[in-house]
């Protein structure tokens, strides 16, 4: 089996930003990652939640605006994004907020994916930690260092 005949996994996020802090540097570390093929991008959709709770889709291809940065990435379209999944993502917003919903591929795991799927290896389980917990995870650990007495 080819490594063109292999995907790696496909995740998605959504990242949600208050107070106007779309400054465009997500967008640009994201279509970096494409660039250096770490990533591949097959959708990307910006919801936006007004005050009142109304969910609202905001044009990718405006390069001014809430777009910001994300206007490179008009063209990542593939269809696996519906408008239920505008819903979902609005129900799980703040009002008030824009956030970005990508789907991407692990294109970097492509030929470890192969390499087992050719010695009979199959995916029976997976999961995802959230940078976020283990930020929190490191700094508690590294506080109970610095806590220790040394010996």
């Amino acid at each position: 089996m080819s490594d063109a005949d292999v995907h790696g996994p496909i995740d998605y996020v959504l990242l949600e930003f208050t107070g106007n802090k779309l400054t465009g540097r997500a967008a640009e570390e994201l279509v970096n990652l494409v660039d250096r093929g770490i990533i591949h991008v097959y959708d990307v959709m910006l919801v936006g939640k007004d005050a009142d709770g109304s969910p609202y889709l905001v044009d990718l291809a405006e390069s001014t605006g809430p777009a910001g940065g994300f206007a490179d990435l008009s063209g990542a379209r593939s269809g696996i994004l519906a408008d239920d999944d505008l819903a979902a993502a609005a129900a799980a917003m703040d009002p008030g907020t824009l956030a970005a919903l990508i789907v991407y591929e692990n294109t970097w795991a492509i030929p470890f994916v192969a390499a087992a799927l050719e010695s009979g290896g199959q995916l029976i389980a997976g999961g995802r930690i959230p940078a976020q917990d283990v930020m929190e995870v490191l700094d508690a650990l590294e506080a109970m260092d610095t806590l220790e007495p040394s010996s």
